[in-house]
């Protein structure tokens, strides 16, 4: 290793410059690359001081990031991709700039486990990143054999430990942000002969439900497992699982506060010992402080060694201090058993005091054993929440045998799914607030079950999801997303949340209802948050008919449209877990467009020469004429159509479904660059009067739309705007036409909702949501009124005529026939 590495990242850095150090669906970086790659971005760091921020993803960006800011002796402060970190960036905010005193041995801060948009953060050196990796890869027996897969997210203390730990053997980390339900993710663990992952209890419920068990994984050496108590039963299922299979099972111990390992359980004892955590990691120490009212022998677990962090940090002031513990106060209760293994029996801070008793809440998990039970007691009551319904009624029963306490102390949940942290720990912070609320309201057993655990709020929010998706199985659980909502329902569900929340948080279609409802704010008295694509379609829509009707000339709306359309494609119709399902969806899609359209241009084909029956069919531009005629007036409705339903088939070859998945936004990059070529190819720069609407010529708008939705990260976005400004130059011939449709595809690249006064707002969402039918009915409302002279009252008539049609029975006829044509 050169010089600059050594003083800076030598100890994560510690491979033969010939083997490889971190592998990628695209590359194989050797140590040699990997530290050319490091020393070229460290170069960027000098005559800089500060912190800094890095939103650390599984990806080779990231880790050079990470390693670069080593090497360059500047903190890093890791978080999650998605900029969702304002309180963080407030605190922190002189120390991001520069200009301020920082310790010298400071070389990490990380959130607390569960807490990854805390202003409080742990402090960590050099020291205790290069003694936790070294005892992690002693006690693993990493050689640079080993080939790890990033089945964790690396701004999580145990993700990131697996980089650190194997970079400092010579091993290699395969990096990947697939899941370990995606059949694709154990493709790329064959195919790169990966020796180990790393699951927290989540992970394993995942395996369960995702065949693990009879996956064939020749070069798998071993599995670990932290992040939480997991039940003995499982652990024991998993070792003889890993016995037959030729792996191990290391089932560990650690928190964030001790650079993540403080202990392992030898693999050999996880079938025999299962509730231990085992011995201390190399380097580090055991011992326990008496805490009063516990029996014998049981105490706080308290830890030393060369990994326990140097304090925290709450302010900028506080990053100029030193180490200031030589012990770490775990906050968990734990014994030494006579075989000299230790054992956590409990936490602290996880003991509930009802009717005068002090109720170890973790010891009535455990002892209920089936895993499926979380337990919180926030105020005068137990409260048991369970996704196992058919078990839930034996509850109290068998807590009666645990405890003495009154049945009426005792109120049973019935979830649908247990609430976790993005660590994938159980999330007790929502649990706690859903038993207040119940406990506010006075529930009885089961007010909160079936899925309605969020209290009032989360069920008002929960009907929203039913009504307007059509899923009164909905529950609190559910996201919109989850229930398969697409670009239509979009509109309201997101007016509505915007309502009801007061905010829209970044990415709530992925969201629970139960987690939006706790999230609620109060909403602003005179502002709502509209969603840009809901903006995007209704200002569009407007410009449309307006240019159409000769009130003004605003031209370039409906290639809007098609980016619109290409950036819900890939926020709905994408997000499908399973190749049959997003093709479905895809294909629902395009029916939602293509009934309504064959429904309406069919009738007036009925009763005018407007239009002939290819146009009813979508296929007036195959059946067509190649000259500007009135059934050209439909020409975006027949490329949504026939895109969707042709993107739904592509993705059902498995190689080109797996390749998506695994490359988001090189994927959509890569539609951009393809249709633009065919474009190119076919017309060159400026397209003809015909041309510009053809699927051919115009699939490049639809593609910067998707790629617009999957650009996460700041060079990504200026790419898409890049890109969209070279694309729509000379295409129509108008400079100001491709102005207004290159600024269009650019605004979809904000990642914030826009504030508009409330009477904008709903105006706004309405003539979003009936868009498709303004389009389609304006061309036979506005002309009479314009050839009277009366052009702005037949653009209020057609938004007034397609508001109506939408809204009317048309409208829940197509609805309920794309319902059964997609299941």
């Amino acid at each position: 290793m050169s010089s600059a590495i050594t003083a800076g990242a030598h100890l994560l850095l510690n491979g033969r410059p010939g083997d490889p150090a971190v592998i990628t669906a695209e590359t194989t970086l050797t140590y040699a690359e990997l530290e050319q790659a490091v020393l070229d971005r460290e170069a960027a760091h000098r005559g800089s001081d500060g912190v800094v921020l890095l939103e650390a993803g599984n990806d080779l960006d990231s880790v050079i990031g990470y390693l670069a800011a080593l090497a360059a002796r500047r903190p890093v402060l890791l978080t999650p991709p998605g900029g969702e970190h304002g309180e963080l960036r407030t605190r922190y905010r002189e120390a991001f700039e520069g200009g301020i005193e920082i310790h010298p041995d400071l070389a990490l801060l990380l959130s607390t486990s569960g807490s990854t948009g805390s202003p409080k953060l742990v402090r960590l050196s050099r020291d205790n990143l290069a003694a936790n990796a070294a005892g992690i890869a002693a006690y693993l027996g990493l050689t640079s054999a080993d080939r790890a897969m990033s089945s964790l997210p690396l701004h999580y203390c145990y993700g990131l430990s697996v980089l650190n730990s194997h970079l400092s053997a010579g091993a290699a980390v395969i990096l990947t942000d697939l899941s370990v339900a995606d059949d694709c993710f154990w493709d790329v663990a064959a195919r790169h002969g990966a020796t180990s992952f790393a699951g927290v209890p989540y992970t394993f419920d995942l395996l369960d439900t995702s065949g693990f068990a009879e996956r064939s994984l020749p070069s798998l050496r071993y599995i670990t497992q932290a992040g939480g108590k997991m039940p003995p039963e499982t652990v024991r299922r998993y070792a003889a699982l890993g016995e037959s299979r030729g792996w191990d099972l290391v089932v560990m111990y650690g928190q964030t506060e001790a650079t993540a390992r403080m202990a392992y359980l030898p693999p050999d004892l996880a079938a025999s010992r299962p509730e231990a955590i085992g011995i201390p990691i190399p380097g580090g120490h055991f011992r326990l402080d008496p805490v009063e009212g516990l029996e014998e022998g049981v105490g706080e677990l308290v830890y030393t060694g060369p990994n326990v962090m140097m304090g925290y940090a709450e302010s900028v002031a506080d990053l100029a201090r030193g180490p200031e513990l030589t012990e770490l106060r775990t906050g968990d209760l734990a014994r030494q058993a006579d075989d000299g293994l230790w054992e956590i029996t409990g936490r602290r801070s996880r003991f509930g005091k009802i009717l005068g008793l002090r109720i170890d809440l973790d010891r009535i998990e455990s002892e209920l054993g089936s895993g499926s039970v979380r337990v919180v007691a926030p105020g005068d009551r137990l409260h048991l929440f369970t996704d196992d319904h058919e078990s839930a009624d034996r509850l109290p029963e068998l807590v009666d045998g645990i405890v003495a306490l009154p049945r009426a102390a005792v109120q049973v949940h019935r979830i649908d799914e247990v609430p976790r942290t993005p660590n994938g720990k159980v999330d007790y912070a929502t649990l706690n607030a859903w038993a207040s609320l119940a406990e506010a309201a006075g529930a009885p057993d089961g007010a909160l079950g079936e899925g309605e655990a969020g209290g009032a709020d989360a069920e008002a929010l929960r009907t929203v999801y039913a009504a307007v998706l059509r899923r009164p199985d909905a529950t609190v659980a559910d996201s919109f997303v989850s229930l398969g909502g697409d670009s239509l329902s979009f509109v309201e569900i997101a007016t509505q949340l915007g309502e009801r929340l007061g905010t829209l948080p970044a990415r709530w279609q992925h969201r629970s209802i139960a987690e939006l409802a706790a999230g609620a704010r109060s909403p602003r008295r005179w502002l709502r948050p509209v969603e840009i694509p809901v903006l995007l379609r209704a200002a569009a829509i407007v410009a449309i008919v307006g240019s159409h009707a000769d009130v003004w000339t605003l031209l370039g709306g409906a290639h809007i449209l098609l980016a619109v359309a290409g950036f819900n494609l890939a926020r709905f119709g994408l997000t499908a877990p399973t190749r049959v399902l997003r093709a479905r969806r895809l294909l629902r899609g395009a029916a939602a467009v293509a009934l309504p359209a064959g429904l309406w241009v069919g009738a007036v084909a009925l009763v005018s020469d407007r239009y002939h029956w290819p146009t009813a069919l979508g296929l007036n531009q195959a059946l067509g004429s190649d000259e500007w005629t009135r059934d050209w007036q439909l020409w975006f409705l027949e490329v949504i159509t026939w895109s969707f339903a042709g993107l739904a088939l592509l993705l059902l070859v498995p190689v080109v479904d797996r390749w998506q998945r695994a490359h988001r936004f090189g994927a959509a990059l890569a539609v951009v660059g393809g249709t633009l070529a065919i474009r190119y190819l076919w017309v060159g720069l400026e397209a003809g009067a015909t041309e510009r609407y053809t699927i051919g010529c115009v699939l490049w708008c639809l593609a910067l739309g998707w790629a617009a939705a999957e650009a996460r990260r700041p060079w990504q976005r200026v790419l898409v705007a890049a890109t969209a400004a070279v694309a729509t130059y000379g295409f129509f011939g108008d400079p100001v036409r491709e102005a207004t449709v290159a600024l269009g595809i650019i605004v979809l690249l904000a990642p914030w909702p826009v504030l508009l006064p409330w009477p904008l707002a709903r105006p706004a969402a309405v003539l979003a949501a009936s868009s498709l039918w303004i389009y389609l009915v304006h061309w036979q409302v506005y002309p009479g009124l314009e050839a009277a002279g009366l052009g702005w009252l037949g653009v209020l008539a057609s938004l007034a005529v397609g508001v109506a049609v939408a809204r009317g029975p048309a409208a829940w006829v197509a609805r309920a026939r794309v319902a059964r044509l997609s299941g």
